[in-house]
Order: C-alpha cells, then structure tokens, then sequence
C-alpha cells in the first residue's frame, strides 16, 4: 500500500517540482514558495508554524536589505502568492514546519527539506530540459541549480503519504520546509527558535547529482564546517594625482589581505579551505578607492579547523587593515559546524530503502566536500539524546550542482517518499528497540 501511495504521487510530485522551478527564489526572499507549501499543508490538515514564529530573529544570518525583501514579496504576490501569507512573513521570515499530531503515544520523528534557489542564470537553451519543456526560471539570476525544487516537492509528497497513513502512525510528525540553506544560513535561526528540542529521530534529504540513479547514502558524512564572512575596508578617498597622500587605500589593504588569506597555512590535522569570491572596490580611475569589500568563506574538515582557519582569516584582515592606515569590518552572513550521522540510527535507514522500486544501491558513508546547515539540526537532536542523519539519493544527470544547466531527475522523488514514509512508520518501534 505504501509503494502504491507514494508511486500514485509521480505526476503531482513533478508539478510540484517544476513550478518551484519556475519561479525560484534565492535565501529569505522563498515567500511565494513558501506559501505554496503552506496552502497544501493546511488543505492535508497539518498545523504549520511560518513567520517569525518560526524564527529566532537575533539568530538569522545573512537576510537581504529591506529594499530586496520589499521587490521580492511583491514579486511573489505578482506570481500567485497568498498575499496575507506573504505580509505574516514580514522581513524574509520565510520557510515553513507542518505539524502532524497523531494524539497517539510515540516519538518526534522530523524531516527537513530546503527550498531555496541559487544566484544562477539558467541556460535558456533546447539542450536544457527546463527550456524545452516550458519550466525554467522567470525569475532573473535566480535558478534551482541544486535541487531543492525537488527537495520542496519530495516534502510535499511525504506529508500526503503521512495524512493518507495516518492511523498507522503514532506520536508527532514535523516536516520543515528550510529557507536559505544556500551560504549555510537558515537552519540556525529555527534551532535557536526550539523547533528541535523535543525531537527524538530526524532526517535530512538531498538529491544528488553525477552519481549512480538510484544510489542511496544512509548517512552522508564529510561536510566541512564552515565560516561565510563578508569584509568592507573604510579608507579615505583623494584625487589621484593632485594630493594621493591626503588618501588611505581601502583597495590595496584589501588586495593585500586577499593574497595573504590565501597563503593561510593549510591545518595539519584535517582538511582546510579558504577563498575569496569576490573584490569590489573603487569609484573611478583617479580617485584613491575609500571603500572595498570582499566575501570570503573558511572550511574544515572539524569545527576546530575550520575556527583555526577564520581566527587566522581575522587576524590578517586586521593586519591589512593597519597596514594601510583603513578601519575594517568583518561580518559572518553563515556558518556550518561538522556533524556526523547516528551509527545507529543507520540499519533503520538502510531498511526503510530496501525494495523501494528505483533504489539500485545503498551505502551508509559518503565523502562530500561541500558545507551544509542541516548539521545544526543534527547537532542539537543529538545534544538531547535524539538521532540523526543525513540521506542522499543518487540522481543520473549530466550536470553537477551549482550549474546552469543543473536538472532533477525527477524519477527519484518518488524514492525519497516512499522510503521516508517507511522511516516515519516504523519510527516508534525502531526507537522503543534502543
């Protein structure tokens, strides 16, 4: 019965992944997404939590300006947005937890699923499904590059298998729809908030693209813990060639710091990164530039290396700064800690992929490379005695993440529901067995 439910499902699972697609919308700005995801969650009968109920505000990171988060929630009203929906998320307080009370005994089983979009422009070109099939982003510089339109879809399609089952479940079922999980923003703010401290079993999903279709990671290991900042050196602006001492050069204490964060040496213990993604600095060819801003970001392999590699990060801006005579401002718009999966809760997992039609393999580790802030999720069911995990499903596709002609294969939402279906029924016996 439960193949047949989530099977059932492929063609809405698919209209709901291509209009999330359509009209994609990057971190904190995910207001007409989120208010899709609403409407059908309250239509199942789900209680949902949005706004900044949601939220700690003190704890968010990153958010846009407030003349970003105006265009965008008139923007989303404009493509079909509940407009009531749209102003209770006020300043970006977008993403949403449905809530599925059963009043039967049982434990806190959680899912999360991230619905933001990329600052990518999509290939507008017949090589590019999206485009041949009518559904890339009408919305400028902003596409689904890394799957979380199916994520979003998968999430949907889980809470209508749930209310289908329903009798056969106990305790309580949360499903969290994350903004912002694009720069490691947006889980830290709804931790913070106590959405997660009485759950006792929890899963985080994502698809995954370049691999085997149908391949199943129980428990993806490897993120990096990682530090997003963002610099702006303050100098002093001068004519270049009538008095260039007057200046102080917040382009070159910037370059400086940009050649020396580089040359940060690489921790011993473990893996270590840093990059500098972008420099913007000055205001025309003879005038000493007074401002320079830079966005940087540090990993590690642990938390402690990747704190190793951003107090050292900090320690050169500052001496960029002093060099030049500048004042300077650091400020963290994201961050990752490294979380690692349950062992235990692992052969549950594994199980609930087992004869699902369209798994072809399962492991239980992988290594990634990337950052993700679902680990702090993670980290704080663990804190409390709770289990964690983090899935992935192989996708078969040509294009990797992050990439303009990035796809879904969209045969694999189906898997995602139909195994995590599995997880939420069999939840209450797996944790009474510990």
């Amino acid at each position: 019965m439960h193949v047949s439910v989530a099977l059932q499902l492929q063609d809405q699972l698919v209209a709901w992944r291509r209009d999330f697609h359509q009209f994609a919308e990057p971190g904190w700005t995910e207001f007409r997404t989120t208010s899709a995801i609403i409407t059908v969650l309250r239509d199942l009968g789900w209680d949902t939590v949005y706004g900044p109920e949601l939220h700690d505000a003190d704890a968010r990171l990153g958010v846009p300006g407030a003349d970003v988060l105006g265009a965008e929630r008139e923007r989303a009203v404009s493509q079909g947005a509940d407009p009531e929906l749209v102003e209770a998320m006020g300043d970006g307080f977008t993403g949403v937890l449905g809530v599925l009370e059963t009043g039967r005994p049982g434990p806190v089983v959680c899912f999360r699923f991230d619905i933001d979009s990329n600052d990518l422009v999509e290939l507008a070109d017949d090589s590019h499904r999206p485009f041949l099939e009518g559904f890339t982003s009408v919305n400028e510089g902003a596409m689904h590059g890394c799957g979380h339109d199916g994520h979003a879809a998968i999430g949907l399609g889980l809470a209508t298998t749930l209310t289908k089952l329903q009798d056969e479940l106990g305790g309580t079922v949360k499903i969290i729809f994350q903004p912002a999980e694009e720069g490691v923003r947006g889980a830290h703010s709804i931790v913070a908030a106590g959405w997660f401290d009485d759950v006792d079993l929890f899963v985080a999903t994502h698809l995954m693209a370049n691999g085997e279709k149908g391949a199943i990671v129980t428990g993806a290991d490897g993120y990096l813990a990682s530090t997003k900042f963002d610099v702006t050196f303050t100098g002093v602006g001068s004519h270049a060639g009538g008095d260039p001492e007057k200046g102080k050069n917040a382009l070159l204490a910037a370059a400086s710091a940009t050649l020396n964060l580089h040359a940060i040496p690489r921790h011993s213990a473990g893996a270590s990164r840093i990059n500098v993604g972008t420099f913007h600095a000055g205001e025309g060819r003879n005038v000493v530039p007074r401002t320079a801003t830079l966005r940087v970001e540090t990993r590690g392999e642990s938390s402690e290396i990747n704190e190793f590699m951003f107090d050292r990060a900090q320690d050169v801006i500052a001496g960029a700064a002093t060099m030049y005579g500048v004042e300077y401002e650091v400020t963290v718009v994201g961050k990752a800690d490294q979380e690692s999966p349950s062992p235990e809760l692992l052969p549950n997992i594994r199980d609930s992929f087992l004869g699902v039609h369209g798994v072809s393999a399962i492991s239980d580790t992988s290594g990634i490379g990337g950052s993700e802030d679902a680990t702090a999720m993670m980290k704080r069911v663990k804190e409390r005695g709770g289990l964690a995990t983090y899935v992935q499903i192989g996708m078969d596709t040509s294009w990797g993440h992050h990439t303009e002609r990035f796809d879904v294969d969209e045969d694999m939402l189906a898997v995602g529901v139909e195994a995590e279906t599995k997880i939420a029924l069999g939840a209450g016996e797996f944790l009474a067995g510990r």
